[in-house]
């Protein structure tokens, strides 16, 4: 912020840039100079002068004879200055605060050995860890957790708000983190729903990410998703890989499964574009209800402006007190 010295409070641009909140007391500056010079009138009017004849040659105009309204523009813009402070000049900052009821999302991340094939360049799994940190990205307001899996699940994330913290166990996620072969997609699925199965929450999403058929675990993926119906968990079931490759064939039939069951939907993703895409159409499927609220920050800028009033009339009763108060009225 300026000083309250700075010429800047006086400047057209600051003076246009800012709100008034008593914009009518402005109507009344015009009347400033008026009313002076109708009390000069008045009062040279009412004093009684003594008529004295000088010769015309005798009578001068003297530029110190002007001094003596110096005081009165100096009061002059004391007035201007204190109904410049009463109009109330300000600024208003709006600031927008959004809240809502989000959505609860476990991502399940399929890190088997075939997760490794390079038909999605530069890997299913890398393209996987991308895209999914994208949707994290796009979210508001909604909690989301981590669970991998190969031979067997494990929790890397609980359910948080915290997208950074999350993003850093998506980004460190590789096919060694699970030592044990195999695909438990039941079992991770059931990880999933025994997250979300306590919470009270208005809309329960698991998304499941995988390029195979269930080839290990003791829990049967369609169980899993019929205990996905029962506590009202959705569940979108990704197929990721080339239909090209000769090796670690997609198994689309057990996903299908899973999504017809839980009442979710079943995704195809052949390609890096493909994924994102699904994805993007999970995020729209899946919106929480966000308000907003905006409330407007009002700052007032009156101060320099009495501050001034006060200097200018201190100035103007200085000046009264000098000879130019009085010059050339006795």
């Amino acid at each position: 912020m300026q000083d309250w010295f700075s010429k800047y409070w006086f400047l057209p641009s600051t003076l246009s840039s800012f709100d008034w909140a008593n914009p009518f007391y402005l109507y009344s500056l015009p009347l400033i100079p008026i009313l002076f010079l109708l009390r000069d009138w008045l009062r040279n009017n009412s004093t009684q002068k003594l008529n004295v004849a000088f010769p015309a040659n005798e009578i001068q105009s003297n530029w110190i004879s002007f001094l003596r309204f110096v005081p009165g523009f100096f009061l002059m813009f004391t007035t201007a200055l204190i109904i410049l402070a009463l109009a109330r000049p300000q600024r208003a900052i709006s600031e927008d605060d959004q809240f809502g009821e989000g959505i609860d999302i476990m991502l399940a991340m399929d890190i088997s050995k075939s997760m490794d094939n390079k038909d999605i360049p530069p890997s299913r799994l890398t393209v996987a860890k991308n895209v999914a940190n994208q949707f994290i990205k796009g979210r508001k307001q909604d909690r989301i957790g981590l669970v991998i899996f190969s031979g067997v699940p494990n929790s890397l994330c609980p359910l948080t708000t915290d997208y950074e913290m999350l993003k850093d166990y998506i980004d460190d996620i590789s096919s060694s983190h699970i030592n044990v072969s195999g695909t438990a997609v039941g079992n991770a699925l059931g990880m999933c729903i025994n997250r979300l199965r306590e919470i009270d929450s208005k809309s329960k999403v698991a998304i499941l990410i995988s390029d195979g058929d269930n080839t290990a675990g003791n829990l049967d993926p369609v169980t899993s998703a019929q205990l996905a119906k029962a506590f009202s968990v959705r569940v979108y079931t990704i197929a990721v890989g080339s239909e090209k490759t000769t090796t670690d064939k997609v198994d689309e039939g057990t996903l299908r499964e899973i999504a017809k069951i839980s009442e979710g939907k079943f995704f195809r993703a052949r390609d890096a574009r493909s994924l994102e895409n699904i994805f993007k159409e999970i995020n729209r499927l899946e919106k929480g209800e966000i308000k907003q609220n905006q409330y407007r920050n009002v700052q007032d800028f009156y101060h320099p402006y009495l501050r001034w009033a006060i200097v200018f009339f201190l100035i103007s009763f200085a000046l009264k007190s000098t000879f130019m108060g009085n010059i050339l009225e006795d």
